[in-house]
């Protein structure tokens, strides 16, 4: 498409907003009127490549008492969406929320989820950045028609794939921060990322091969290698399906759990009375301890279920067995959303996340004969330059313009390896002088008991992007990330730990138990004495190379 810039639209625009506010000073114009004349003229906007699709005001609405608990308001904004399309078969929608009033000159960017296609996923940070006074954005990763569980409509779209593992974050960053400074006539002072799943990949992207587009960055469950995530989420399926009998039922996945909390607790990589494990990852569990001695009953494993919890465990394997990728952690057996259940689970008529292996081999593949050590390379040579750049580039340039960035991963998580998470932190550590260099401009959180990006049996109210407020105020920075890293970019009060909460299932407002959450590699050590619920009674410490396990 043409790059077209017109002065001519941007002074009409300019004296039209001279007009309104001369309007609302004499009297003329209600201050209601004068900020809809104002939004609305947003759509005579030109900017290279990318289409004002809508601009229109939202009226503020107040916090409201319901029977569930007390639903925040949010203030009023002018709704603006976008269409960036700087090549024939690209279109990347962005939606941006400017507060009308009380904008605090911080752009705020939200990642998207799965295979993207909607702006829906990123709509809860989105309301987080409006209550904080930011002009918020998100993009919906140029996908379209895609859905975030259903990939099959982008089967032949190279320029789509492109923009979904790499370009579409930059894109809307760009537009957003050019709509933000036509609205407010100045640019952002700040600009801060949040975004979990493909939406951490988003801001790892970012970071890495766009180090001016954002001050800070948080990030949650990060999908870094998606070739090999896709194939961790196959071999699964494919362990569950490929044989009779080998699915594994919620009573069996509730018996597998409590198994292996018991055994890693043994082990000392829990604390008694906790329904998840503190430190799964340096705990060792084998499922054979479960299996029948004699008829099949939900307190034992038959021999293929065995096999097929195994294969959780251990991720992906060649034919001699070795590890190719990661597999799932002790603690994760979890029947819930996203858990166990649902990737042995088909949606429609194949594997979870299926699609990508469509874009390689075409829309007739079937997982049935999928060979791993013969199709993977294919996978690779085919998709890994255009969708796995999180896992190339060097933060350096990042951190040397002051660039702060946050790593959460729930220990529980089963649709990202939280080993990823770990190994890109020890990776880019060697990169520099070590865990404490790398620590001035990036910290990793882990969760325990903590599923994909929320839930789980874990404290998981730690970040209020997600939909999932911290203990309020939600801007105390000792309980919510986000405000932990704006508060480390803006008074080099670096995190060292962050207090997480799990809320009672029955009672929304009711704290069930809190756990600080320590910078990695540092983990949280119950101090001996006290009630285990409470946080005051946990240290960050530095496990020993030397402590079993």
């Amino acid at each position: 498409m043409k790059r077209t810039h017109s002065v001519a639209v941007l002074a009409t625009i300019a004296i039209g907003w001279a007009a309104t506010n001369e309007a609302r000073a004499s009297g003329t114009m209600s201050a209601p009127d004068a900020a809809a004349s104002r939004c609305s003229d947003l759509a005579k906007l030109k900017l290279p490549d990318t289409i004002i699709a809508s601009a229109q005001l939202v009226p503020a609405k107040a916090a409201e008492a319901t029977i569930t608990g007390k639903v925040p308001g949010y203030r009023s904004f002018c709704r603006v969406v976008a269409r960036v399309r700087s090549a024939p078969d690209s279109d990347i929608g962005v939606e941006i929320w400017l507060p009308v009033e009380g904008w605090t000159g911080v752009f705020h960017g939200n990642g998207s989820g799965g295979f993207g296609g909607t702006f829906a996923l990123g709509y809860s940070g989105m309301a987080d950045g409006l209550r904080r006074g930011f002009a918020t954005a998100t993009t919906d990763t140029g996908t379209a028609p895609a859905t975030p569980l259903e990939g099959d409509a982008l089967i032949g779209q190279e320029r789509k794939w492109r923009d979904w593992g790499r370009l579409s974050t930059h894109a809307m960053t760009a537009a957003g921060k050019a709509i933000t400074k036509a609205f407010y006539g100045k640019d952002a002072q700040r600009s801060y990322y949040t975004g979990c799943s493909t939406g951490g990949q988003q801001g790892l992207i970012e970071a890495l091969h766009y180090p001016r587009d954002y001050d800070g960055i948080l990030v949650g469950a990060p999908v870094m290698n998606r070739t090999w995530g896709h194939a961790a989420v196959l071999w699964d399926y494919a362990a569950a399906n490929r044989n009779p009998g080998s699915l594994l039922s919620e009573p069996k996945l509730k018996l597998l759990n409590k198994a292996a909390i018991a055994s890693c607790w043994r082990q000392g990589h829990g604390v008694a009375g906790d329904r998840f494990i503190s430190d799964p990852m340096r705990c060792k569990f084998d499922p054979a301890v479960l299996q029948c001695k004699s008829a099949s009953s939900d307190n034992c494993l038959t021999e293929p279920e065995v096999a097929t919890a195994r294969a959780f465990y251990s991720g992906p394997t060649d034919r001699a067995g070795k590890p190719t990728y990661f597999g799932w952690l002790p603690g994760s057996e979890m029947p819930d959303i996203f858990g166990w259940s649902f990737l042995q689970k088909p949606i429609g008529d194949q594997p979870p996340f299926a699609a990508l292996f469509k874009w390689v081999f075409g829309a007739g593949w079937d997982w049935k004969n999928f060979d791993f050590d013969r199709d993977m390379p294919l996978v690779d040579a085919r998709l890994d330059a255009i969708v796995n750049d999180a896992m190339r580039g060097s933060l350096a340039d990042f951190a040397a313009r002051g660039g702060k960035l946050i790593v959460f991963h729930g220990l529980a998580d089963t649709l990202v390896a939280p080993g990823q998470s770990v190994a890109f932190f020890d990776r880019h550590a060697a990169q520099t002088s070590g865990d404490a260099e790398l620590a001035d401009s990036a910290r990793l959180f882990l969760a325990p008991g903590m599923m994909h990006c929320g839930g789980g049996t874990g404290p998981d109210a730690f970040n209020a992007t997600l939909g999932i407020p911290p203990r309020p105020p939600s801007d105390d920075a000792k309980h919510d990330l986000f405000s932990a890293l704006i508060a480390w970019r803006e008074r080099d009060e670096a995190p060292d730990r962050i207090i997480a909460t799990k809320f009672a299932t029955e009672d929304a407002g009711k704290i069930e138990m809190q756990r600080p959450l320590c910078s990695y590699p540092q983990k949280a050590i119950y101090q001996g004495t006290g009630s285990t619920l409470s946080a005051a009674n946990f240290r960050c410490e530095t496990p020993s190379k030397a402590e079993p396990g």
